[in-house]
């Protein structure tokens, strides 16, 4: 399949410079990685509100947290990995008081996919959809990126917004039915229903396509705010097909398949197939979609698993 393929850190990077017009008491803190991430562009415009942390995560949310008092608009973005590092200060610190900070990791998923396990962060949307208070957003593309940077903006507390590097198949040509916290169905289908985030949503809409040609018709859906979740709409879309994929670039556990589960569970129970990391690290390779490939993050593998919980 061919894909339009964009940037995440670059669609980030050009919506920060168009927040930071807009947004006169935002600042940006970053942790050594300003160029990796693309803060840099920020940093240029606008060097009088961007704090150069250092290799320091904790202090780095700390810093933010200090800033977020005292009226500021403080964004943090760092790898997702290295963000981790400091999940007990966004948790008893931010997340506790919730105070006003935004997160961006960058570099999530198997995205730095040369750098290997240490680098790659496959549990982030589980340990961060647990904090109280704390919203959590995984944009599909490129446009999703640039409308939910904006959209956390709007409401007030925490959030984390997950990000890849550099590979973001292109879904949506028109921002304006993007909204925070509402799912967005790409296609219609009765048989299944796959739910899918970040760059699996590209792929889950080319696996669609395929399906219909062998007489199955499945609905997409782009679950982009994994908390709070869209009930209403998963509910209304177990109804309908009986039967779920959720396909995500994370650990099966804890991740958007779990957090669909526990949802659906609850009121309408269906079967359900996951397709993520099952439960192992990540490892490197000169070549991203040949990763994620090898762990079964494929058009190839979400046709199969939409088959086996339709049959």
């Amino acid at each position: 399949m061919n894909f339009t393929v964009e940037s995440y850190r670059g669609a980030f990077a050009e919506a920060l410079l168009e927040l930071g017009e807009k947004l006169e008491h935002l600042v940006v803190l970053d942790a050594d990685v300003a160029r990796s991430t693309m803060t840099k562009k920020f940093a240029e415009r606008f060097p009088h509100r961007f704090i150069q942390v250092g290799i320091s995560e904790q202090d780095l949310v700390g810093t933010a947290a200090g800033l977020a008092i005292a009226g500021k608009l403080p964004l943090v973005s760092a790898f997702s990995m290295f963000l981790m590092r400091a999940w007990e200060q966004i948790r008893n610190t931010v997340a506790r008081d919730r105070l006003n900070v935004k997160f961006v990791a960058t570099h999530a998923g198997l995205s730095d996919y040369l750098d290997g396990s240490s680098h790659q962060s496959l549990e982030d949307i589980a340990i961060m959809r647990v904090i109280p208070n704390m919203n959590v957003v995984v944009p599909a593309d490129a446009v999703s990126t640039r409308k939910l940077l904006f959209e956390i903006f709007q409401r007030h507390g925490p959030a984390y917004m997950r990000i890849g590097r550099d590979y973001a198949p292109r879904v949506y040509e028109d921002e304006s039915e993007i909204k925070m916290g509402k799912i967005n169905r790409l296609e219609d289908g009765d048989d299944v229903c796959i739910a899918a985030c970040g760059v699996m949503t590209a792929m889950a809409l080319h696996a669609a396509k395929i399906l219909k040609k062998r007489g199955i018709n499945a609905a997409v859906i782009d679950v982009h705010t994994i908390k709070p979740l869209d009930r209403r709409t998963l509910i209304n879309m177990a109804s309908r097909t009986g039967a779920f994929v959720a396909v995500e670039e994370h650990n099966i556990f804890g991740g958007l398949g779990s957090a669909i589960l526990e949802e659906i569970s609850e009121e309408y129970p269906v079967r359900m197939k996951r397709v993520g990391i099952r439960d192992t690290f990540g490892t490197c390779s000169r070549n991203y979609v040949s990763l994620l490939k090898h762990y079964g993050l494929d058009i190839e593998s979400i046709v199969r698993a939409a088959e086996e919980v339709v049959k």
